[in-house]
């Protein structure tokens, strides 16, 4: 979008699929700020009733919370990467929900509270919020029904599907329900709430979504949900200096917290998404819906180790094996929801990453066994922020005189002479696709830029591999090897 100071109204018409340096623009991490405090509503909640024990409260609560927070910006996100015009009406709608995610957060206590209670939910205030945030986006989907002709029937589709579930919430707002009725309810809403982005491309026509944007978008929202694993480590090194000052104790946990959010960031950007979602467009609803799950088991990790720090703090009514398990429960599914959703999106299990599944799980039980042998929670804690590293040394390892296959799986193990030949060359064929592509317009008479079908192992071959700057250090000359050929 080139720089303007008056943001005049524009048409919504779609942005160009394929503009190239699209990036993140200055009002959608102003809008990801919102949701920082979202999440952390979210995780303070859960850790204290999971403290007390007060599982299904806790469990419940975070859940409901969670699908409602990201499934609100995963739908503005898409909507943004097609059609944000940064007029002065886009604007201020994007202001509106934000306002609706702060309102949100701030029903978020007395929701839990009600659960707990098990009368019955005082999600006003809550849905609320939510519904604020979905009728601004109606609203934006009824704009583009008007201006852009030939994507009309889609936008109505959105739009109508999104007042549908709105009508549901307010229902469920107004009704007094009990807890069972409500998740009834609510599931039944949270069926309709996907399925109307699924009718709407597949049925009237895609949207004119960026790939890259998108890939972007998604790990900068990851990047905040790992900071409540960062949030949630301060708050255990708070609780140990509180009880027993400066110690070994201290830095172990510390150092774990870090560590276990070092990794989970290593293992979710080694992925080349925007190649793989440029690649299979098709496939954008499994990878997208996938990380709803992936997003809430991040914050969890953090709510569980905020459990450990009210541990710590001699204020949780829950065992030491209980307080291990809200850390490494989340981490688990964050392990299997990362390798599910890149085998979605490519089609492929790689036998080697079941592999890897299978020694995070040894890493993940010893922690836990630790815990049930009333081994200190910090050493517990430290075993556990291996179980990531177990997966991201397989693109870093530099130890012995071989390369294993990438996290990917698409390298299969060879000399490390041969790695970083195959990277240059790699890189370089990828360059010269994209080159070549740019010659060829599209409708809009921008550049095309896209990967070939058969380049597909060379491009997450040269991604991987550039991502790993031990392997790149520590290649020298060789014949370059051709990458394995996938399915």
């Amino acid at each position: 979008m080139p720089t303007t100071i008056a943001h005049r109204r524009l048409p919504m018409t779609g942005r160009d699929p394929h503009e190239a340096h699209r990036t993140a623009t200055p009002l959608e991490l102003l809008y990801d700020l919102t949701f920082v405090v979202a999440f952390g509503a979210a995780g303070n909640e859960a850790a204290h009733y999971f403290a007390e024990g007060h599982w299904r409260t806790g469990l419940i609560g975070f859940v409901f919370a969670m699908f409602a927070v990201i499934w609100a910006w995963i739908q503005n996100t898409w909507f943004a990467s097609a059609y944000d015009t940064d007029d002065w009406i886009y604007r201020l709608l994007t202001m509106v929900q934000m306002v609706g995610v702060l309102v949100l957060a701030l029903g978020l206590p007395p929701m839990f509270e009600s659960i707990d209670r098990g009368s019955h939910v005082d999600n006003s205030v809550m849905v609320l919020g939510y519904v604020i945030m979905r009728v601004s986006l109606i609203v934006l989907w009824l704009r583009v029904a008007y201006h852009d002709q030939a994507r009309r029937r889609c936008a109505m589709a959105y739009a109508v599907a999104l007042t549908v579930a709105q009508v549901g919430w307010i229902c469920l707002l107004v009704a007094d329900t009990s807890v069972t009725v409500m998740l009834l309810f609510a599931a039944v809403l949270a069926v309709i709430e996907p399925a109307g982005p699924i009718i709407a491309e597949r049925r009237y026509g895609t949207t004119p979504w960026h790939a890259e944007h998108i890939a972007e978008r998604y790990g900068l929202l990851t990047i905040i949900t790992l900071g409540e694993v960062i949030l949630g480590t301060v708050a255990a090194i708070n609780a140990v200096l509180h009880a027993e000052g400066w110690t070994l104790d201290t830095a172990l946990v510390g150092l774990a917290g870090v560590a276990l959010a070092f990794g989970m960031w290593w293992m979710y950007f080694v992925i080349p998404s925007a190649e793989l979602l440029q690649q299979f467009r098709e496939r954008s609803f499994d990878w997208g819906y996938g990380h709803i799950p992936l997003f809430a088991s991040i914050a969890a990790t953090g709510a569980g180790l905020h459990v450990a720090a009210l541990f710590l703090e001699r204020q949780a009514h829950i065992s030491e094996f209980a307080v291990v398990l809200t850390t490494a429960v989340p981490t688990s599914i964050y392990v299997l929801c990362l390798y599910g959703v890149y085998s979605l999106l490519t089609r492929e299990i790689d036998p080697f990453h079941l592999w890897l599944i299978a020694g995070t799980a040894v890493v993940i039980v010893t922690a836990i066994g630790m815990a049930a042998a009333d081994a200190p929670l910090a050493a517990c804690l430290l075993v556990l922020a291996a179980a990531p590293r177990s997966r991201w040394s397989a693109t870093s390892w530099s130890a012995t005189a071989t390369a294993p296959t990438c996290w990917s799986g698409v390298l299969a193990a060879r000399p490390r002479s041969e790695v970083q030949p195959a990277a240059s060359s790699l890189s370089r064929a990828r360059v010269r696709a994209r080159e070549a592509d740019a010659s060829s317009p599209t409708p809009n008479g921008a550049a095309h830029k896209s990967v070939a079908p058969a380049s597909k192992s060379s491009v997450i071959c040269a991604a991987t591999l550039d991502s790993s700057p031990t392997i790149a250090a520590s290649a020298g000359p060789a014949t370059p090897p051709s990458c394995r050929r996938r399915r």
